[in-house]
């Protein structure tokens, strides 16, 4: 559905098409935008923010190039900081509430950074992890995307992406990835295929302004990468020279120092990946009309250097939602500056449509802010702007792993529903940036003002309409025929993953019609079991007959118009099998 635009927040702009930065007026309102994004890549996992043993030369050059923002945040996980970064939204509004079990889906009434910009004949293109949704209407290509080449689900190799999960210790290499909706086979590491395509779209668009959203999987688990890259680390030690230094650090396991040799080269190759893509805007002369930005979407999932902050991703501690944030735009930004402004994920949206000279989307609550304030120095107060941050599985949960951060104050909750204020901790970011002292017996007045700004935030999130009416998988539309609906969309029993014997279903809405059904399971099932599916009121059953197999067929299948959660299940002896994947196909 594509929706009207307007202004919801005014700069003060011209009413030609020009934009001051610094004094001057800039002229071409519609610059191309790069927006780079990595995945599990920590705030430590970078040179240029201290870490001895990482080896990034093209992405420290480019913040010494750009303007830095030091105190930017994210949500603790990727699927929720990929909707707020797409939307200026916070994740909860959008449908976002988890990485899977159904819940990293996102509403298809959302308006993504893609659609605002294809207002002013942007062309849109995406390349690498999406993860808000597998199926119409919630694909890239619903949301805005002219091009997108993708993987399934969370992650390569995870039991939602249906094409590398049985590709084991190799889902990295030589994938089948999802060009355009259709499977394609690719040659070649994950991040090099990701970076040579989102190169291939920069060149085809040089002519007319794009936006190219480079969203790598990596270094994201499982830990795969080019031998030639893990050699230039194997012999080092992570946890080394840090001996004189003050900050806190956690304890590395061997386990964890391996991990983070396998995520140092997997970072080296994202930095050499970049450094070819900056090579073609050069090469193409377009670099200077051209605004680029980089981030990682949450802390590291594994132990290591993070900058002696507290947490990792899922955490609402500092090392879990604090990352790095450079935006460069040579011809209207200064370089090689630091702001140290409280921003966040939700600002990126306004901040591209300013710069851009495009309306932001109307009839909705956009939660960020335009960053370009801050970059042209002007007068602004954002000490009283709070940011909210949760983490829990399938809903939120008061109060656990959910903090308020406001001025130069954190309020963290982890502790039980109904605790007191004193059971949460307080901590004063200027002094303490580690989270090492709970100050909240010498400030109750302030937690409980804190406490009362929380709960009013958590309170309108959880009534989004998009969260109430979760967004459903629509089965059996001209837009997506068949439709195979996979395990990381699949709600029902909490932490569905590669068991047998759970408790799964799709929220679905069927269109009318007959369809040929396959169900495929994760191991073969023995014959004489019975194949259920089940939709509202209706049930259709049938004996498999087929010794160990692990696909089962149920042919010319009618369905009404509806909406349902699609239940299917093999029942033999006492189990209650769930799929591995099911394939919807409507025949008529």
């Amino acid at each position: 559905m594509r929706l009207k635009f307007g202004n919801i927040f005014v700069l003060a702009y011209s009413c030609l098409s020009l934009f001051f930065v610094n004094g001057f007026a800039q002229e071409k309102p519609h610059p191309n935008i790069i927006l780079i994004i990595t995945d599990d890549q920590g705030y430590g996992d970078l040179g240029i923010t201290g870490n001895p043993h990482v080896q990034t030369p093209v992405i420290d050059k480019f913040a010494t190039e750009s303007v830095r923002f030091n105190n930017f945040y994210v949500s603790p996980v990727c699927a929720p900081t990929r909707s707020s970064l797409l939307t200026g939204r916070y994740s909860l509004r959008t449908g976002i509430r988890d990485t899977y079990n159904g819940g990293a889906i996102m509403a298809s009434s959302e308006v993504t950074i893609a659609e605002m910009l294809k207002q002013e004949g942007y062309k849109t293109g995406v390349f690498g992890k999406w993860h808000l949704g597998d199926n119409y209407p919630s694909r890239p290509n619903d949301q805005g995307f002219d091009e997108s080449l993708i993987h399934l689900s969370g992650g390569m190799g995870q039991v939602g992406d249906i094409t590398t999960y049985f590709k084991g210790d190799r889902s990295y290499f030589d994938p089948v990835l999802w060009h355009n909706n259709n499977k394609e086979a690719y040659n070649g590491y994950c991040s090099d295929i990701f970076t040579e395509e989102a190169i291939a779209f920069v060149e085809k668009n040089k002519d007319s302004p794009f936006f190219c959203y480079l969203s790598f999987n990596a270094p994201h688990t499982p830990l795969q990468v080019p031998e030639n890259y893990y050699q230039k680390y194997k012999d080092i030690d992570p946890a080394s020279n840090f001996e004189d230094d003050s900050r806190p650090f956690s304890k590395m396991t061997e386990k964890d120092k391996e991990d983070a040799r396998k995520v140092y080269a997997m970072v080296s190759n994202i930095d050499d990946n970049l450094g070819k893509l900056f090579k073609k805007l050069d090469d193409l002369d377009i670099s200077d009309n051209t605004l680029i930005i980089f981030m990682t979407d949450n802390g590291p999932q594994q132990t290591r250097y993070v900058g002696g902050m507290r947490g990792r991703k899922g955490s609402v501690y500092q090392g879990g939602v604090r990352v790095p944030f450079y935006i460069k735009y040579p011809p209207s930004f200064e370089k090689d500056i630091d702001i140290e402004t409280m921003t966040s994920h939700i600002d990126v949206l306004p901040t591209i449509a300013k710069v851009c000279n495009v309306d932001l989307p109307k009839e909705r609550a956009i939660d960020g802010k335009s960053l370009l304030p801050l970059i042209m120095k002007k007068d602004v107060d954002w000490i009283n702007r709070p940011l909210f941050f949760y983490w829990t599985r399938r809903f939120p949960e008061p109060y656990f792993n959910m903090a308020l951060q406001k001025g130069n104050y954190k309020l963290v909750g982890k502790t039980n529903y109904n605790a007191p204020t004193k059971d949460f901790e307080l901590f004063n970011l200027v002094k303490d940036p580690y989270e090492q002292n709970n100050i909240i017996s010498e400030n109750k007045n302030l937690a409980k003002e804190l406490k009362a700004e929380l709960d009013g935030i958590y309170n309108e999130l959880i009534t989004s309409e998009n969260l109430i009416n979760q967004p459903r998988i629509i089965v059996g539309s001209k837009q997506e025929n068949p439709t195979i609906l996979n395990r990381n969309d699949a709600g029902g029993q909490r932490g569905i993953w590669d068991q047998e014997e759970i408790y799964g279903k799709w929220r679905v809405s069927m269109e009318k019609g007959h369809y040929n059904i396959k169900i495929k399971f994760i191991k073969p099932v023995k014959a004489n079991g019975r194949m259920y599916i089940e939709a509202n009121t209706l049930v259709k059953q049938m004996v498999n007959k087929k010794e160990d197999t692990d696909i089962i067929e149920m042919k010319n299948v009618f369905f009404p118009k509806m909406d349902c959660d699609l239940i299917p299940f093999y029942a033999i002896n006492s189990k209650r099998i769930f799929p591995f994947w099911i394939e919807m196909k409507k025949i008529d």
